[in-house]
């Protein structure tokens, strides 16, 4: 890591000092500020990798953390390990001058450790719809694309705010929404899901817990009773199931079991809005199921 952390060190040095002409303030309310736009950045989260795409700084990336799987050309990229284990020798050695990491989901001390190399870092955590179009606008503006970032803030509002309108008043539904099965796992109220049913008209029945993504019992999810449960579409171990086996469950008993697109719906990227279009769907079929 040494060797690499000397080559960043050098080409930076090799760059000369130059006034600082890009700033921005990341999800956290950090300052970031870059001498020119980006040209070598670094995604640490798959959600991190769409956001950079549809700013229109796919051609500037130079790494991405494994699953970073959309778009397709996002695959062919160095990879600089998982969002939770990363490869700090490699991120190193591709020099960026820009890493987009994700708060939540990176570990602090790699984010620390990466800070103590001079590497300008921008949090990524957004947490309704409203953050992801800033988003868009703010990494748009660190890799000097501005222009297509504004345009895919744009057309990112003007959906969010027809889905608004198109369900609005709608019926409150109760959703249990399980990322997890051993151990069995949520989201809570402050994660980017809960913003897609309430949007939706749903209410998150675990909202209230403290932890983002808190492990939670069988017995919790009968004892609150949810009219509707949603899971990854993509897991291999069919969580739906195993609900089944609880018929005095509302979900259960009202067949209102669905699967969901977990990569639309679990990253905090542009494709969120899909995500919302599904899972609105799915809650219209359990409150006409009701009636």
């Amino acid at each position: 890591m040494r060797a690499a952390a000397g080559l960043w060190l050098a080409a930076l040095a090799l760059a000369g000092p130059a006034q600082a002409t890009v700033t921005v303030q990341d999800d956290l309310g950090n300052t970031v500020t870059l001498a020119q736009p980006a040209r070598r950045i670094v995604s640490l989260a798959p959600h991190v990798t769409e956001l950079l795409y549809a700013a229109g700084a796919g051609d500037r990336l130079v790494g991405v953390s494994n699953v970073s799987d959309y778009p397709r050309e996002a695959a062919q990229l160095p990879s600089v390990g998982s969002f939770a284990a990363l490869d700090l020798e490699r991120i190193l050695a591709l020099k960026p001058d820009l890493i987009v990491a994700w708060h939540s989901g990176n570990k602090p001390a790699q984010l620390a450790r990466l800070r103590q190399f001079g590497i300008p870092l921008y949090e990524s955590q957004p947490a309704d719809f409203g953050m992801i179009a800033t988003s868009l606008e703010q990494l748009a503006h660190l890799a000097g694309s501005d222009a297509t970032g504004q345009a895919a803030a744009s057309a990112f509002r003007a959906r969010w705010q027809s889905l608004q309108a198109q369900y609005r008043g709608r019926p409150e539904v109760s959703v249990f929404y399980q990322i997890w099965s051993q151990p069995l796992m949520t989201l809570n109220g402050h994660h980017m899901v809960s913003s897609v049913l309430r949007l939706c008209g749903g209410r998150n029945i675990f909202a209230d817990l403290p932890q983002l993504a808190p492990t939670v019992s069988v017995e919790a999810v009968l004892a609150a009773d949810p009219q509707v449960i949603l899971a990854p579409g993509d897991a291999k171990d069919q969580p739906l199931e195993r609900w089944r086996q609880f018929p005095r469950l509302r979900a259960v008993r009202d067949a209102q079991l669905y699967s969901v697109n977990a990569d639309w719906l679990n990253r905090a990227g542009p494709r969120i809005l899909d995500a919302a279009a599904e899972v609105c769907a799915r809650l219209d079929q359990a409150r006409a199921a009701m009636k």
